[in-house]
């Protein structure tokens, strides 16, 4: 079984960006646990009052599967751990684990603390001892351990070895400045194994973009834990991706790291971890990112249909995730046909809906997070299909007033069931002004408009270099209920790409959005 010790809440909030409250940590924390991780590591307590506070609100929880981890440096060179306050404040925190970071390169040890080798080697076995002393289990966290061992690979063991004299349960080796390769983490792993008999531990910053390959190797070589964070959170470049680690660990090595059944949450986890960061999630993720199981071309989808290990490495939904069919340009017959299969719709003319979604996407138009859009092509292209409404005409105008300001006046026609339907209405901006005026032809024969809602609205201009001509990109996202669908426009007028997006949204939301939301493939019912 590895050990998986989550840094997210200490190391991980130290990412450019990031800002958790003490309640936001908890939160994360009893998320860890729920996914079954072996160590939460909160925070320092003893380098601000928000650890402080997490520390001792913590005290008061019950956590079924992880221990709390409490972070904290060595002793002050030339003293003692007795009276030296980082050290009262890890055993303060009340948290049964407590993990202290030491010199191991001897560049820090001299030009850093300014202190001698020797007395660096004291301060860690002396700092962990009196931990021990007080029934806190002890880990130990070796920093710039790859580096100090090409420096000066005695001394690095050195450090180790005092460590283990102070109680270490463990000694984990940091690549704290990224730079290490797999082949070298692999080398001196081996080589420590064979130097010091306490169990390893690895921990990796991705500055390098290897801390996950890293990590691996150093599993391979015998560490029996590995620290990182949620989405590879961490200063500069970040940490060790858990997400990563913890599915190849389980999926492609054969080891343990969670209970049963847990790994399946793993996606969620990652979701959740970014929203309370207030960090969009990576959609690019391996693993549990929307991207990591979506396919866009047309050659690979088709393969897929007849079997979905010929373009996937693992079933997604092993951590979570689903398979996806992104339609495009680049599509082919397969991808139209998987995205009936998904709306449950007539497959139709699929090749002239391909052909037409070629012919948009040339001029502008994007599909591939619209698929709202999509859908409402393959529905039209259904011989018995007829829309609540068609469009005839609008006219927008947006005025200057002295005493009011800016305000907007959109008129629409619409036809609905032969009758030409003519409203006008006023709004905060052309598109909000075209929205309340077909809102209002449509409710006398659709009141169910009134529970459609345009939620977010995003506009791209595709070609700047045209100036005022350029061609822009809108995309209208769209809710009914707890139902959330996307639709595109684009021209070289806004306003024309705005109509188009948001009569899409209406129609999508009056006829696909109002049958039974099926599940999306590979996920249960």
């Amino acid at each position: 079984m590895i050990q998986i010790y989550d840094t997210t809440l200490r190391d991980g909030t130290q990412r450019e960006g990031i800002s958790l409250s003490v309640d936001d940590k908890l939160r994360i924390a009893r998320r860890l646990d729920d996914l079954g991780v072996s160590f939460i590591e909160g925070g320092w307590p003893g380098s601000n009052p928000k650890d402080a506070e997490f520390f001792e609100r913590a005290r008061a929880m019950t956590w079924r599967r992880a221990l709390v981890a409490a972070f904290g440096s060595t002793c002050r060179v030339g003293g003692g751990p007795e009276d030296d306050a980082n050290i009262k404040a890890l055993l303060d925190s009340g948290a049964p684990v407590c993990t202290v970071v030491g010199k191991t390169w001897t560049l820090h040890v001299t030009d850093v603390l300014r202190t001698t080798l020797e007395d660096n080697l004291r301060i860690i076995e002396k700092s962990l001892a009196h931990l021990k002393s007080k029934g806190r289990r002890v880990i130990y966290d070796a920093e710039h351990f790859f580096d100090g061992y090409r420096a000066d690979p005695a001394y690095a063991l050195e450090t180790l070895k005092a460590a283990a004299r102070g109680g270490a349960e463990t000694l984990v080796l940091c690549d704290t400045n990224g730079g290490s390769m797999p082949w070298q983490i692999a080398e001196i792993v081996r080589a420590v194994r064979a130097a010091v008999s306490t169990p390893l531990g690895v921990h990796t910053h991705n500055d390098s973009e290897t801390a996950v390959a890293n990590s691996l190797a150093a599993v391979m070589e015998g560490a029996i834990q590995i620290q990182g964070t949620i989405n590879g959170y961490g200063e500069r470049c970040g940490n060790a991706n858990l997400c990563s680690i913890i599915p190849s660990l389980e999926l492609k090595l054969g080891k343990r790291c969670l209970p049963d059944g847990h790994l399946q949450t793993l996606t969620e986890v990652a979701h959740f971890v970014a929203e309370v960061a207030n960090l969009a999630p990576d959609e690019h993720l391996a693993y549990v990112g929307k991207s990591a199981f979506a396919h866009k071309g047309g050659i690979h989808v088709a393969a897929m249909r007849r079997t979905a290990a010929s373009y996937q490495h693992i079933v997604p939904e092993l951590v979570g995730n689903h398979q996806r069919v992104v339609v495009s340009e680049l599509s082919g017959r397969g991808n139209l046909l998987s995205k009936a299969e998904e709306f449950g719709l007539a497959a139709g003319d699929v090749g002239g809906v391909l052909n037409e979604i070629k012919a948009l996407e040339a001029k502008g138009f994007s599909f591939e997070a619209a698929e709202a859009s999509v859908a409402l092509m393959m529905k039209r292209a259904e011989p018995a299909y007829r829309p609540p409404f068609e469009l005839v005409d609008f006219l927008v105008n947006v005025e200057h007033r002295t005493g009011r300001g800016i305000f907007s006046e959109a008129m629409v026609k619409v036809r609905v069931a032969g009758e030409l339907l003519h409203t006008a209405a006023e709004g905060d901006g052309p598109v909000d002004a075209l929205d309340h005026a077909l809102r209002k032809a449509l409710t006398p024969r659709f009141p169910e408009v009134n529970e459609l809602h345009l939620v977010d609205y995003k506009v791209r201009i595709l070609d700047g270099s045209n100036g005022t001509g350029a061609t822009t990109r809108v995309l209208v996202d769209s809710q009914r209920g707890t139902r959330r669908w996307s639709t595109v426009g684009a021209s070289t007028n806004i306003i024309e790409a705005s109509w188009r997006a948001l009569v899409d949204a209406v129609e999508y939301g009056l006829t696909v959005a109002q049958e039974p939301e099926r599940p999306q493939p590979g996920r249960e019912p």
